[in-house]
This record gives structure tokens, sequence and C-alpha cells, in this order.
């Protein structure tokens, strides 16, 4: 087995991810699935931090659509991704994996509140931590919460984890002649807006040197890939 590249990461996943066929709500099988990927990372010594969207449980896109405030539709989907933390968490410890929901905004009937050092040091006691609740602010995306916590806790890596197998130019779904990037600079990937991760979130990684490695979740050993350096989906780096 090759060394490692990337010892502890940050791994961005979509609230879809967990979600049945008709992409709303939570599957416990779909819960599962994510649980063997982690426990792939975790069987090579790699540190995991989870931030996880909540797209599954509400968008605050269809609120503003009837009126409502951002700063409201944005909480409420804050709440959602705590809900994903907990029964992502749920689906660990089942799986033999000991986890730790953190939250920005304080519930502390339910999980910890967030404390850069006390994750860092579950991350060194081997534990997997969800961080939930985004940034704990409105107009910001979980993009930009996976950034700035995968900075605080001194990732390696931000791995954005979709199921597309890479930043394309253009829709790969709807254009068959769309090309896939295997690697893009930051800034490169600020000019061409690929809405990948919103810009945001891309600058807070170019400011402080944090490769980001965007790639399919639900293809056998892509996350492997990454923490050992090998090529896979696309790397936005320096």
């Amino acid at each position: 087995m090759s060394a490692l590249r990337y010892r502890r990461i940050l791994l961005k996943l979509s609230g879809e991810a967990l979600a049945p066929e008709n992409g709303f709500g939570i599957d416990p099988h779909e819960a599962d699935k994510v649980v063997v990927q982690i426990r792939k990372l975790r069987d090579l010594g790699v540190q995991v931090a989870l931030v996880v969207g909540g797209g599954n449980m509400w968008r605050g896109i269809d609120g503003l659509a009837h009126g409502m405030e951002r700063a409201t539709a944005d909480h409420m989907g804050m709440l959602a991704t705590v809900m994903n933390a907990l029964a992502l968490a749920d689906a660990l410890r089942r799986g033999g994996i000991d986890p730790r929901v953190m939250t920005a905004i304080t519930m502390t009937a339910v999980a910890e509140p967030y404390i850069r050092g006390r994750a860092i040091r579950h991350l060194e006691k081997g534990r997997t931590i969800l961080l939930a609740a985004g940034t704990g602010n409105p107009f910001f995306t979980t993009d930009t919460a996976a950034a700035l916590r995968a900075v605080e806790i001194n990732a390696e890596l931000l791995v954005k984890a979709t199921k597309v197998d890479g930043v394309y130019d253009k829709d790969p779904k709807r254009n068959p002649d769309a090309k896939r990037y295997e690697r893009l600079s930051y800034s490169e990937a600020l000019v061409s807006r690929l809405g990948v991760m919103d810009s945001t979130a891309f600058s807070l990684c170019m400011d402080n040197d944090m490769p980001i490695i965007v790639l399919d979740l639900w293809q056998p050993g892509n996350l492997e890939k990454a923490v050992l350096g090998q090529p896979v989906g696309t790397l936005v780096s320096a």
C-alpha cells in the first residue's frame, strides 16, 4: 500500500447522499453506504471530519420563492444539516466508528458546541467528527462552512464528494462533449464560475492554500485514491 498523502481531511457531502431515490428525507440504507466509504478511510489511518448539506430536508430557495426572509430560510437549512449529521452519526456508531456531532448553533441536548480545539482533539483521539449547522450565520453555504472548518482544524485536503467524477466545463449530463478538468487553479475555478463551490468557499481555500478534490463518491476506490495522492476527479490547488 502506498504512503498516505493526506492524513487529515474534511469530507463535504451533499444532503442528497443520504436521501432515497425521490431525493427527499433520509434513507438509513444510503447512510450505511456512506459509512462503508468512511470506514475505508479510517482503515488507512485517515482522520476524517464531515460537513453534510441539508438539501434533502430543506431548500432555502423554495422558501424565498414564497417570500420568506433569507435569514430565516438559511437558519432552517442549518437545522436540516443537524438532522443529517445526527442520522449519519448514528449510522457511523452502528458501523463501529466513534462519532461526535458538533454544531455551530448551540443545542447541547443533541450535540456538542463547535470548539476548534475540542474538534482537533477528537480527531487526534481517533473519532470522526460531524460539523453541522454551517457557520452558524445566514448567507453562507455549507460549502463555505466546509472550507472554513477545513482551515480551522488544519485539514490537509478538502474533498467535495458528488455524483459526478470531477469538474467539467459544462454540464456533462446535457452535453456529451463536455470536457473534464484534471486540474484547475483557484483563480481559474473562480473566474470560470464552474458552479462546483461558491466563490466564498473557493476564496477561503485559495487564501489558505487548502487543496480541493472534487470526485464521485460512489465510484469504488475514489476516496482511497484521493488520500493516497493518486490521480482522481479534479484537483483545485495553487
